[in-house]
């Protein structure tokens, strides 16, 4: 996928104030992304304000973290990479543990009421939250680079898969990281990942970064991609923190069928689901329900 992208920001963005909602869904349907321009900003001060607490209480737990497969995680569920070399630390923060649990902003801005009618237009009626809200946290002076990928890579699904809204928490351009997307990528189907130093991501020589589209956005600019939309962020070079937080949701009927965070444990998984035949959604892996009505099934 070496040639650039021939589908401009343009193409894919609508402001809130002028919001067609049918229209929007056109568009996520088509390219596989959409940006919606000020959709979350009646909630950026608050999640904002909760991102640098969970971001100061994570790095004082440092000294207790314990290594694991994706780098080290702190007592708190902070997820914590290598840092670059001549940084503060020897560890960065990747994952912030903060989520729907932990910040009553980030909960209310998962229910907006503007979101919920664009993900109902795209997913249908019935739609439940996936997830607990995920926050990835670029510290300032190298960050970490996040390559190209799909985040079916890691949480494949059965039928459509999740939407997932990525928000801007910050003015973010591409000094400080803002989010790569490659249109039409959707349409694909599931690519084969490889190991990088951000766990799962594509092989660079095959998508390069001139083959996405960079979205430099506001604090509270936010982006709609499919499951299967290619996306990436190069690292933050900034002074500054540069924080995102994600929303996902999907179908009521629909469930993970293969995970995973790196090409071992996404190949061990893959067996388990042929061995399996087909997976099944468990009660255990219900989402709260968004929208609509979930129908009882034996």
């Amino acid at each position: 996928m070496n040639q650039e992208p021939k589908v401009t920001v343009e193409d894919i963005e609508m402001s809130v104030e002028a919001l067609d909602v049918q229209k929007a869904a056109d568009i996520f349907e088509e390219h596989g992304c959409l940006v919606v321009r000020g959709l979350m900003a009646p909630y950026i001060e608050a999640i904002h304000q909760d991102i640098e607490a969970a971001a100061a209480e994570s790095i004082s737990l440092l000294d207790k973290a314990e290594q694991i497969v994706e780098g080290w995680r702190t007592p708190n569920g902070t997820l914590f990479l290598p840092a670059p070399e001549g940084y503060e630390r020897d560890k960065q923060i990747m994952v912030l543990a903060i989520g729907y649990q932990t910040s009553a902003a980030f909960f209310q801005s998962a229910l907006d009421e503007t979101t919920v009618n664009l993900v109902e237009a795209i997913l249908g009626p019935n739609v439940e939250i996936f997830g607990n809200g995920q926050c990835l946290y670029k510290e300032p002076v190298g960050g970490h680079p996040k390559h190209l990928h799909q985040d079916s890579a890691y949480f494949e699904h059965r039928y459509q898969g999740p939407v997932g809204i990525l928000n801007y928490v910050v003015d973010t351009d591409l000094v400080n990281g803002a989010l790569h997307v490659v249109p039409g990528s959707h349409k694909l189907g599931q690519l084969k990942h490889i190991d990088t130093f951000s766990h799962l991501g594509l092989a660079a020589d095959e998508w390069p970064w001139e083959s996405a589209l960079p979205v430099s956005g506001k604090a509270g600019d936010s982006i709609f991609f499919n499951v299967k939309t290619v996306h990436g962020s190069k690292q933050n070079m900034s002074d500054k923190p540069r924080p995102i937080f994600i929303n996902r949701y999907r179908r009521t009927d629909d469930y993970v069928i293969i995970g995973g965070t790196t090409t071992a444990n996404r190949a061990e998984a893959e067996k388990r689901a042929v061995a399996a035949e087909e997976a099944k959604k468990s009660n255990s892996d219900r989402g709260l329900m968004l929208r609509g009505f979930r129908p009882f099934d034996s």
